[in-house]
């Protein structure tokens, strides 16, 4: 059954799987749906309209749900919506979409959210994303499935993080990251692809030696972007192992909507 402190505040139209439970002095609003075997700590608090999927842990005072930080905010029924097997620490918080996006806020499934982060209106996450402590996200930022935000990394709004890219302690990251590639400084500058990541999601040695040289055609070859795209493209030929994840960086290159750190 629903385990509930008698101390918590449910209302009556949230929608609670059985084997939910709540802590003690939690708030969860009328619009809220929360799926089977997710935990709410104490003192936490969560409103608008968010669901939360299966096999979650929601640490003491954190705030889900919450209205956007935007003046251009007028109520509107956004939402929140988050999927399974995430764990979100201590004081985290994030908000509802806008209208001026797609009106919602999205996280995956197993991500490990810290402390003190901030996930603000109508960013977009993957899955087995890492955000480590006090990490911040501006509005409308999408990470892509396993990133690595380091320590007190702050993302300027609407930038894009593609796969397994990695920021290192107080990275200040103001446009798009390429998939691989790790980033560190203020402002966040390339600092050579995330090897050790790689390995341990099991690439291939040679898919990241062919990773690693399409980094060095970006950014260590002198060519101008375009160039380092056509040969981008013709190094997937050379690389069958490795071409999907070529054609990922290459098309990721392509879309950047903020141009990526050069």
């Amino acid at each position: 059954m629903t385990s509930i402190h008698p101390t918590a505040i449910i209302d009556s139209n949230a929608q609670l799987a059985e084997s939910v439970e709540v802590g003690a002095y939690s708030v969860i609003g009328p619009h809220v749906t929360i799926g089977a075997n997710t935990k709410i700590g104490p003192h936490v608090v969560v409103e608008g309209h968010t669901s939360i999927g299966s096999d979650n842990h929601i640490f003491q005072f954190a705030s889900i749900g919450a209205a956007p930080q935007d003046k251009k905010y007028a109520g509107e029924p956004t939402r929140l919506e988050i999927g399974d097997r995430n764990t979100i620490r201590e004081f985290v918080t994030i908000n509802l979409g806008t209208t001026q996006d797609a009106g919602v806020t999205r996280l995956g499934n197993d991500n490990w959210i810290m402390a003190y982060v901030h996930i603000a209106h109508d960013c977009q996450l993957g899955s087995n994303i890492i955000l480590a402590n006090n990490a911040t996200l501006a509005g409308h930022v999408h990470l892509a499935d396993w990133v690595f935000l380091g320590g007190f990394t702050s993302v300027h709004q609407f930038c894009h993080i593609g796969a397994h890219a990695m920021t290192a302690f107080t990275a200040a990251v103001s446009q798009d990251i390429p998939p691989f590639v790790t980033a560190a400084g203020n402002r966040a500058v390339p600092a050579g692809i995330n090897s050790e990541g790689l390995r341990r999601r099991g690439f291939s040695s040679s898919q990241i030696a062919a990773i690693k040289r399409a980094y060095r055609t970006i950014y260590r070859s002198g060519l101008p972007l375009q160039e380092a795209k056509a040969a981008l493209q013709a190094e997937e030929e050379k690389s069958p192992d490795a071409a999907g994840y070529l054609r990922q960086l290459r098309e990721f290159i392509e879309a950047s909507p903020r141009g990526i750190i050069r």
